[in-house]
C-alpha cells in the first residue's frame, strides 16, 4: 500500500491477485499499475502439439529438482545466443522468469487441463517473432523427481522440444527439503525424459528430443571440486557439461544447436 501511495508500480508474484483488491486499486496513481504475474491468460485452449510444426529450434530445460537453476541456465543461453548473433527468445514459465523477460505464462496459475495449451500458445508467440533459424528457450519448472511437481508433462507437450537441457545441482542426492526421497541416477532421468518426449507427437514430426547437454549448478563447490564434478558427469553421460554461470553457456549452446 505504501509503495502504491508513493507512486510506484507494483509487480506481484503471489497467487493472490492484488489488482483485484479494491483498496489497492484505489491506492494506485492514475498512470500506475499492479501487475499480477501469476494470472491465467485469457482464451486458452487445450494442447494440440502445434509447436511440433514450427521450423525453429525449441529448447526445454528439465531439472532433477525444483530451484536448481533452470531459469538461470536458459537466460545464460539466451545471452550466449545473442552474443553469437543467433535470434532467440526466452519463454518464462514462472513469476521470476516473466518478471525478468516481461512475458511468458505462469504455469502454476493455469488450470491443469489448459496447462499444455498455455505453454503451446506462449511458444507459438515466441516463434512468431523469430526467423525460421531462431531459437526458443523455454524455462523449465519443477521436476519429474519431485512429488509436488506437475509441470514437466505440460512443458513437454506444449513445447514439443527439439532438444532438452538437463539441469542438476552438483552432488545433490535427494530432493531438497525431502531427504527421504532419493534422486534417480542421471542416466535414468535422461532415459525417462527422452521416452516421455517421444510421446504425444503428430505423425511426420521431426525426431523426438534428446538430452543434448547438462547445465551443472556448482555454486556450493570450490573451483577444483566444480571442475572435477563437471568432468565426472561428462564421462558418466557422454554429454557436454558445464556450469553456465561460472564458465559461460557457449558449450551448451553449441551442443543444443547441433540437434
Amino acid at each position: 500500500m505504501a509503495a502504491l501511495r508513493a507512486g510506484l508500480h507494483l509487480a506481484s508474484g503471489l497467487h493472490t491477485r492484488l489488482a483485484d483488491d479494491p483498496e489497492l486499486a484505489d491506492a494506485c496513481w492514475r498512470d500506475r499499475w499492479i501487475w499480477d504475474l501469476r494470472r491465467e491468460p485469457e482464451g486458452l485452449n487445450v494442447g494440440q502439439a502445434r509447436a511440433a510444426e514450427l521450423p525453429c529450434r525449441r529448447l526445454l530445460a528439465i531439472g532433477t529438482d525444483m530451484a536448481v537453476g533452470k531459469m538461470s541456465a536458459c537466460l545464460s543461453l539466451l545471452e550466449a545466443a545473442q552474443r553469437s548473433g543467433i535470434p532467440a527468445r526466452f519463454v518464462g514459465t514462472g513469476q521470476a522468469g516473466i518478471l525478468i523477460s516481461g512475458e511468458g505464462v505462469a504455469l502454476d496459475a493455469v488450470r491443469v487441463d489448459y496447462a499444455a495449451g498455455a505453454v503451446e500458445a506462449a511458444v507459438l508467440r515466441a516463434a512468431a517473432a523469430l526467423p525460421e533459424q531462431g531459437l526458443v528457450l523455454v524455462e523449465g519448472q519443477g521436476s519429474l523427481c519431485h512429488p509436488a511437481s506437475t509441470a514437466t508433462l505440460p512443458l513437454l507437450r506444449g513445447t514439443q522440444p527439439t532438444a532438452l537441457l538437463l539441469v542438476h545441482r552438483a552432488a545433490q542426492q535427494t530432493i531438497d527439503r525431502l531427504p527421504q526421497i532419493p534422486l534417480p541416477s542421471l542416466e535414468a532421468l535422461v532415459a525417462t525424459t527422452e521416452s516421455l518426449a517421444s510421446w504425444a507427437r503428430p505423425d511426420g514430426a521431426a525426431e523426438p528430443a534428446k538430452v543434448a547437454a547438462v547445465a551443472l549448478n556448482t555454486a556450493r563447490l570450490d573451483e577444483a571440486q566444480a571442475r572435477d564434478e563437471v568432468e565426472r558427469i561428462r564421462q558418466t553421460l557422454g554429454l557436454p557439461c558445464t556450469d553456465p554461470i561460472r564458465w559461460g553457456a557457449e558449450p551448451l549452446l553449441s551442443a543444443l544447436l547441433s540437434c
